[in-house]
């Protein structure tokens, strides 16, 4: 497979920070980005070589990107796959649409991973109301995923008793669902994977993530698991890139029992929240490795160098408490007087609670130190859980 040199132009599908972070790390070395997004200012649009503002299925948009680009890639799963088709026609397309078209659907994923011998949580597919009323009591305490568009903690349902599973079926609009038995977790980790045209697949170091409201809050690396757990996550993100012919940087979400078992959650074909810590404490980040596939180069080193806690900023920081009605800029000159705390802001015009504004990556010469400067910055931006950050 031939390499696509520095000075090239790469496509991107999608304006948000996975794209500008992908973007500038293309820029660094050498490349020109091009970004087909339908909104008008988005983060990666921003910084950006070029922003061609398109829908995602507008065939006159799609024309002018695979005029320009040698090859592309998307920075979040809900791109239609026949985008990702057309382009595949003229450019390398990184990850392919059969592999993105099945982490679109929690019922295809689920299929797909446990038909290929990955362990999943139990769980049963709702498609009608009647499947939602003979649900198996054995799946509750559970909850109800809708299969198409859920992150963030939104499209899901707790529910305590199979009574109380019709309703949360209604409540999704009655579309295709998956109803999804609680698992006893010891912790939850993922794996961030790229794997290249020839097979070959590398691992970034295990992730141990902490969720808040549905939404990921910080993220500890290297995991505080036991080794040989580690490597078995590790063993499991490659079988599943594998398993996928992937091409391309995917992450692996993983639950751990109590009883030490790794469960397989979810899959997302691309750079995830979980790999920012990358970007400041490993040789390669993940959005380098996303270029380095896409344009068919050596795959980079992924060793970490050092401990990191990724804290994540949501819109809630810019607002003084949970009764505040209007934003205004945080006292970033706090996270600024941590030496190895690393701020990275999104470029986002409008703070929203909930919304994922940026992220503060704080190193240390250990684990512990990088984990006591992750809770002062907690505390300085206002952020809950800094006492819980343990």
């Amino acid at each position: 497979m031939n390499s696509i040199p520095p000075g090239s132009w790469l496509g991107l599908l999608g304006g948000g920070q996975l794209g500008r972070m992908f973007c500038m790390a293309a820029q660094s070395l050498g490349y020109r980005v091009a970004v087909l997004d339908p909104g008008a200012d988005g983060p990666a649009a921003g910084v950006a070589d070029r922003h061609i503002h398109a829908d995602y299925l507008d065939a006159s948009g799609l024309a002018r990107l695979a005029a320009l680009a040698s090859a592309a890639t998307t920075e979040f799963e809900n791109v239609p796959a026949a985008a990702l088709d057309f382009l595949a026609k003229s450019a390398r397309v990184t990850p392919a649409a059969a592999s993105v078209a099945i982490a679109q659907d929690r019922i295809s994923e689920k299929t797909f991973l446990s038909g290929h011998g990955f362990a999943v949580a139990p769980y049963a597919v709702l498609r009608t109301q009647h499947d939602a009323t003979d649900a198996d009591a054995a799946l509750v305490p559970g909850i109800v995923k809708s299969a198409r568009l859920g992150y963030d903690g939104k499209g899901q349902v707790r529910v305590a008793s199979v009574a109380e599973v019709p309703a949360a079926f209604e409540r999704m609009g009655r579309v295709p669902c998956v109803l999804e038995r609680f698992v006893d977790l010891a912790c939850e980790v993922s794996v961030i994977v790229a794997r290249d045209e020839s097979g070959a697949a590398i691992t970034w170091p295990v992730a141990e993530n902490r969720h808040r409201d549905g939404i990921l809050d910080v993220s500890i690396a290297p995991a505080r698991v036991d080794p040989a757990l580690a490597v078995d996550a590790r063993r499991i993100a490659v079988g599943v890139a594998d398993a996928l012919a992937y091409r391309g940087v995917l992450c692996v979400e993983m639950f751990v029992a109590r009883g030490g078992e790794l469960l397989v959650n979810e899959i997302a074909p691309r750079p995830h929240n979980s790999g920012h810590y990358t970007i400041d404490a490993c040789a390669t980040s993940q959005f380098e490795q996303q270029v380095r596939v896409m344009a068919g180069l050596p795959l980079g080193d992924p060793m970490q160098h050092t401990p990191a806690v990724m804290v994540n900023l949501l819109g809630d920081v810019w607002f003084d408490g949970p009764d505040a009605k209007a934003p205004r800029d945080p006292d970033w000159t706090r996270v600024f007087s941590h030496p190895l705390a690393k701020l990275h802001l999104y470029g986002k015009h409008e703070a929203r609670r909930g919304r994922k504004m940026g992220h503060v990556t704080c190193l240390g010469a250990s684990l512990a130190d990088a984990l006591a400067a992750a809770r002062a910055v907690k505390r300085d931006l206002g952020i809950p859980g800094a006492d819980e950050l343990a």
